[in-house]
């Protein structure tokens, strides 16, 4: 079997920058791998996405949104996650069912217990291998963010969840901190503050002792 590794952390804390970091990483030693993202990662799941990520003429409601994320969870899991795991390779997963626990649950206020239900519904009981939680204070996460969609220029940017109350923002971080807090064996907390190459060796010594151990 595989090795299903996520990454975790609010807006702006440098996931995509960090998975392609590794990618190439591994890349470069001949190990088979697979870098996938959530919501996303299978053509449902890509639909979903704009939905839930793009602020449209539309109302979603917390429900509505907590649901979709299932559903392209469920999909990505029967048409991604388990295939790869099979045939023995390293997966980079952009978020994965805690991301839905840190946004929907202490971020929104659902109920926990429901969540870890819905999540283990949704994914059939797979959990990641490893958790790299790239932290940092909410307040510069979203300026990045911001920087960063700005910077696009795109007609329909990526921005639903960035323009949310900081205080919402400040729920999920708790939320990952806690946890990594209740499941240590499994986290892997790094300092996003960082520049980008001391990140970047920090990620790759995680991943590598997880994967050599």
């Amino acid at each position: 079997m595989g090795k299903f590794i996520t990454f975790e952390g609010i807006e702006g804390s440098g996931k995509t920058t960090q998975i392609r970091a590794m990618g190439d990483f591994l890349r470069r030693r001949h190990i088979s791998f697979l870098v996938t993202e959530e919501p996303g990662g299978t053509p449902l799941g890509r639909k979903i996405r704009k939905i839930l990520l793009n602020r449209g003429t539309f109302e979603l409601s917390d429900k509505a949104e907590l649901l979709l994320f299932s559903a392209a969870r469920a999909q990505h899991v029967k048409d991604i996650i388990v295939p790869a795991l099979k045939e023995g390779k390293v997966i980079l997963c952009d978020r994965f069912s805690d991301a839905t626990i840190a946004y929907q649950g202490f971020g929104r206020g659902f109920s926990l217990d429901f969540i870890r239900l819905l999540n283990e519904f949704s994914t059939n009981g797979i959990r990641p291998d490893l958790t790299i939680v790239l932290d940092l204070p909410v307040k510069i996460g979203v300026k990045r963010a911001m920087e960063r969609i700005f910077q696009k220029k795109e007609e329909e940017p990526e921005d639903r969840f960035e323009r949310e109350h900081l205080s919402f923002h400040e729920k999920i971080r708790k939320g990952y901190l806690s946890l990594a807090k209740h499941a240590p064996e499994r986290f892997r907390i790094i300092d996003a503050l960082k520049d980008i190459e001391t990140v970047q060796k920090e990620v790759q010594f995680h991943v590598m002792e997880f994967i050599k151990g």
